[in-house]
């Protein structure tokens, strides 16, 4: 996630699968820590945490996919670009 954001990419989105039904036991668990870390990261170095996202959906829920990609477009239009493009750019 870090690295996207670091080479320039506005937005990361985590899909994994429902809380409690996960093959890999408590991978999608996991994963919502480490994208709540990086939300504290990104925050805390001026960048919106809203830039990572994670959604749980089931493999079957295709309308709700394509919902979860819109609101993540949506938001990511509202925050605008990646500042860090910027930096790297000027560089």
């Amino acid at each position: 996630m870090l690295r996207a954001l670091e080479k320039g990419a506005d937005g990361v989105c985590i899909i994994g699968c429902m809380e409690g039904e996960c093959q890999f036991k408590t991978g999608n668990l996991r994963a919502r820590k480490r994208v709540e870390q990086v939300q504290r990261l990104l925050n805390s170095i001026g960048l919106d945490g809203e830039r990572a996202q994670m959604y749980n959906l089931s493999s079957s829920d295709a309308p709700l996919f394509a919902r979860y990609a819109e609101e993540m477009d949506e938001r990511i239009r509202g925050l605008g670009p990646n500042p860090m493009k910027k930096k790297k750019n000027a560089a």
